[in-house]
């Protein structure tokens, strides 16, 4: 409740600041960025910006018609960000940057698509809109620190851990930090890098893993789990991860790089035979042969991001999970 009453008393300060800014959000119709739109929208005056290039894992149902209806603050532009020029750019206060390729299974059949956006397109972000605007952020992930099973003990990763990244996608987030804080180096380009773990909410993608799993049951098909599904991966519901960028957003701190994590960790067999304890059934699985270079435990030390933003509690992935659990149960066959 003071977090919640501190995070209002805020809210009304920046409000009265707030008039005439502009932020733009590429990748504004995916997951994660659909969210922070939301989050945006409501909890600033701001004007908004969604870059989209609309690709297989763009939705346009993901922003509520109440936004997208709202011409005096939103707009929309269907461009790449390869190909996004600064005239496109000109007035933003901030550019929050969701815009990417990221299905790692998709980066061992064909990289290219993720050189091109993760890095040429963020490169390009960087030249047309680095040197006018207030702050860059850059939205990365915890896959650039590589898999924490192969180090010797339980090490956590934090902001300053090297980055050891395992597949063509992580490494292409990686680089695309790298060239932030080369940007910053060279061009005084102020910034924020975020690295957050795996989100969980409403309007996933089907491709990712517990859509995956989900679909499976509804329509009657094993779940294909990988390997023997003992990799550990730390969750957090998407619009907890978009509410602490938004702080950080509207923070004065700049030029720094903050991980975000829930600290609740769950193995993905795990997270399989639970969504069957919830429905009452055994979900049938079949075993698939392991993603290459499959990394097998990601672990974050956020302390840094609770230590500026203070400690708060976050939404359990179990209770998600329960609750779409009980409207898979009207549908499924298995019971």
């Amino acid at each position: 409740m003071v977090r919640q009453n501190l995070w209002q008393e805020q809210h009304l300060n920046f409000t009265k600041m707030q008039k005439n800014k502009k932020i733009i959000i590429t990748g504004g119709y995916g997951f994660i960025g659909s969210r922070f739109v939301k989050a945006v929208y409501d909890k600033t005056n701001y004007e908004i910006l969604v870059i989209d290039s609309i690709t297989y894992a763009a939705d346009f149902n993901r922003i509520p018609d109440r936004i997208k209806e709202d011409i005096d603050r939103f707009r929309f532009l269907s461009k790449d960000i390869c190909d996004v020029t600064c005239e496109d750019l000109k007035g933003a206060t901030y550019l929050v940057n969701f815009a990417a390729e990221s299905h790692v299974d998709n980066s061992i059949t064909d990289g290219k698509p993720f050189i091109r956006s993760n890095i040429e397109g963020v490169f390009n972000l960087l030249q047309c809109g680095g040197g006018t605007v207030k702050k860059f952020i850059q939205i990365s992930t915890d896959e650039v620190y590589g898999d924490m099973y192969d180090l010797r003990g339980r090490q956590y990763a934090d902001e300053s851990f090297r980055l050891r990244p395992s597949s063509y996608y992580s490494a292409s987030k990686a680089s695309a930090d790298l060239l932030v804080q080369a940007a910053a180096r060279t061009f005084g380009t102020p910034y924020i890098i975020t690295r957050s773990c795996n989100n969980f909410g409403p309007g996933q993608h089907k491709e990712k893993f517990l859509p995956t799993i989900f679909d499976s049951i509804a329509n009657d098909k094993d779940v294909p789990v990988y390997g023997d599904g003992l990799q550990s991966r730390e969750w957090i519901h998407v619009d907890d991860n978009v509410e602490i960028i938004l702080e950080l957003v509207l923070s004065n701190v700049k030029d720094e790089i903050y991980n975000i994590g829930s600290g609740y960790h769950y193995k993905n067999i795990e997270l399989v035979n639970y969504i069957g304890e919830c429905l009452g059934t055994k979900v049938k699985r079949v075993p698939v042969e392991d993603r290459l270079g499959h990394d097998k435990v990601y672990r974050l030390n956020c302390k840094k991001v609770e230590g500026f933003l203070g400690e708060r509690v976050y939404q359990c992935l179990e209770g998600y999970l329960k609750d779409e659990a009980k409207g898979l149960q009207g549908t499924s066959n298995r019971s």
